[in-house]
C-alpha cells in the first residue's frame, strides 16, 4: 500500500519562511535514512514557501491562476513523503517517530494513494495497460 505522507507547516515556521536548523536537517536525514534503509520511502522533499507557488482554479471549465501565499500557514504543505508499507497503521508507527521540535506544534496528514483496483469496473484492461505504459516510461526518464 502506498501513503502520501504531507507535511504541513507550522504557525512557528510560517510556510517555511524560517528555514530549519543544520540541527533540525540532521535529525530529518537520520530519520530519512532508516525509511530507505527499512523499504519504506519511495520519494520525499521539502516544499518551498507558498508564496513561490500558484493555485489553479476552474471555474466552468476555465482556469484562474492565483499567485501565492495560500491560506493560512497551518494549512499549507511544507513537504512530502511516499511511503510503501503494509498497512495504514504501518504508515502511522513510522509518522509517530518523526523528529520535531517539542515546542513547536506540528500536524502531518496521511492519505493512501490509489491503486488500479480502487476504481473497479471504471478501470478497463485498455486503461490499465495505458497506466502501466506511462509508469514504465516515467521510470525510464528519471529512473
Amino acid at each position: 500500500m502506498r501513503f502520501m505522507v504531507l507535511v504541513k507547516t507550522s504557525e512557528a515556521n510560517g510556510d517555511y519562511e524560517v528555514g530549519p536548523t543544520e540541527e533540525d536537517f540532521a535529525a530529518m536525514g537520520r530519520y530519512n535514512e532508516e525509511l530507505v534503509k527499512a523499504g519504506v520511502m519511495l520519494d520525499g522533499n521539502g516544499l518551498m514557501p507558498s508564496s513561490e507557488g500558484a493555485l489553479v482554479k476552474f471555474t466552468d471549465g476555465e482556469p484562474t491562476v492565483i499567485d501565492g501565499p495560500f491560506a493560512e500557514a497551518k494549512e499549507v504543505v511544507g513537504g512530502y513523503w511516499i511511503f510503501e508499507v503494509k498497512s495504514r497503521e504501518e504508515a502511522i508507527e513510522w509518522v509517530k517517530r518523526v523528529p520535531y521540535d517539542p515546542n513547536v506544534e506540528s500536524a502531518i496528514e496521511i492519505r493512501q494513494v490509489y491503486g488500479p483496483d480502487d476504481f473497479g469496473e471504471a478501470m478497463t484492461d485498455e486503461v490499465r495497460e495505458r497506466q502501466e505504459r506511462m509508469a514504465e516510461k516515467i521510470t525510464e526518464q528519471h529512473g
